[in-house]
């Protein structure tokens, strides 16, 4: 089977500015414990590249593929493990739901945040771990829209995740995969599951600066509202009056906002 549902984000620079902010260290800490110099790690989602440079300089007797769908942003993460100088890196296109990769070809299968976008997670669990040899491990980290908390109490920010909420649906996905992932990884056939879950919290002046704005920015300019406004989900005027909700919520001295995510490590 092929991948059905839409990503709602797409890659507008708004999206990216969150993506390449990302770190081993911010978003896979759960998994680092786990590898050996010499792992060779499949990275399903990779975007435009951090993360899977950062897990290619922790293997530095192994090696990472990172993959996606979208062929420009595999040329991105490429030119970034380039200028990182990491050797032992290879990216490539590819579909979760068919991996071109034989049975046990990694001892270890990495996605972060990539669940919440399929529209069967399951099957796509059940592909991660075909491919991983036995003994290896299937690490994967999703946020969970509906835990997300925020300060202080913002009308336009309860708006915004109500409508993301209701168009990631649309698309086919699930904004809540957070508190899914353990009954997806038991319906897909493990066993032996560590589960987990982490958050991360923009509360300094710095920090809710730009996780307001990108946000706010993400809310007007990019592929997630052009699917808003052509699917009929809201107005662009509607739009424009959550963006404005970000930035006063980011401008206030107090404001703190935390985004909860499930991690599992499954061992196959």
């Amino acid at each position: 089977m092929r991948e059905t549902a839409v990503y709602t984000h797409g890659h507008h620079e708004s999206v990216l500015r969150s993506h390449t902010w990302r770190t081993a260290a911010n978003s896979a800490a759960y998994l680092l414990g786990e590898l050996t110099p010499d792992d060779r790690i499949l990275d399903i989602g990779c975007g435009p590249g951090t993360i899977t440079a950062d897990l290619a300089a922790l293997v530095p007797e192994g090696g990472v593929t990172g993959v996606d769908l979208a062929p420009d942003i595999v040329e991105r993460a490429r030119a970034h493990a380039a200028e990182r100088g990491l050797v032992n890196t290879e990216f490539a296109t590819a579909d979760v739901n068919a991996l071109e990769y034989g049975d046990d070809s990694f001892d270890v299968v990495h996605a972060h945040q990539v669940l919440q976008h399929l529209g069967d997670p399951v099957n796509a669990l059940r592909e991660m771990r075909r491919v991983c040899r036995p003994g290896g491990l299937v690490a994967v980290r999703d946020s969970d829209y509906g835990a997300f908390t925020w300060f202080p109490a913002v009308p336009e920010l309860d708006d915004w995740s109500a409508l993301y909420r209701k168009v990631a649906r649309s698309n086919g996905g699930e904004p809540d995969a957070g508190r899914r992932l353990l009954s997806w990884a038991r319906e897909a056939g493990f066993s032996d599951i560590r589960p987990g879950a982490s958050v991360w919290c923009f509360a300094t002046p710095e920090e809710r600066a730009w996780w307001s704005g990108l946000w706010a920015d993400r809310t007007t300019g990019s592929r997630y509202a052009n699917i808003v406004v052509d699917g009929g989900h809201a107005s662009e005027g509607r739009l424009a009056a959550i963006a404005a909700g970000w930035r006063r919520w980011g401008a206030h001295e107090d404001a703190w906002f935390t985004v909860l995510h499930g991690e599992l490590l499954c061992r196959v």
